[in-house]
């Protein structure tokens, strides 16, 4: 388990914010449940409370920025 800052990932980042809109529309579309919040703790409960505590205790050097920036 990680504590502290989170290490960037340039390109996972740049895949994250191009993923396209009627990519999702399709899945969507297909699969009921798809982007909606909270489906994760049904589907995979131990991997949905590891990524909680992960998020919890670690933060990104860019959510620190944006903190600050404010």
């Amino acid at each position: 388990m990680k504590f502290g800052i989170r290490k960037p990932s340039i390109k996972k980042s740049i895949r994250a914010r191009t993923t396209g809109r009627l990519k999702r529309k399709i899945k969507k579309s297909i699969i009921p449940f798809y982007g909606k919040r909270g489906t994760g703790i049904i589907k995979h409960p131990k991997k949905a409370v590891y990524n909680k505590v992960y998020h919890k205790t670690s933060f990104s050097i860019f959510g620190l920025l944006k903190k600050l920036i404010k």
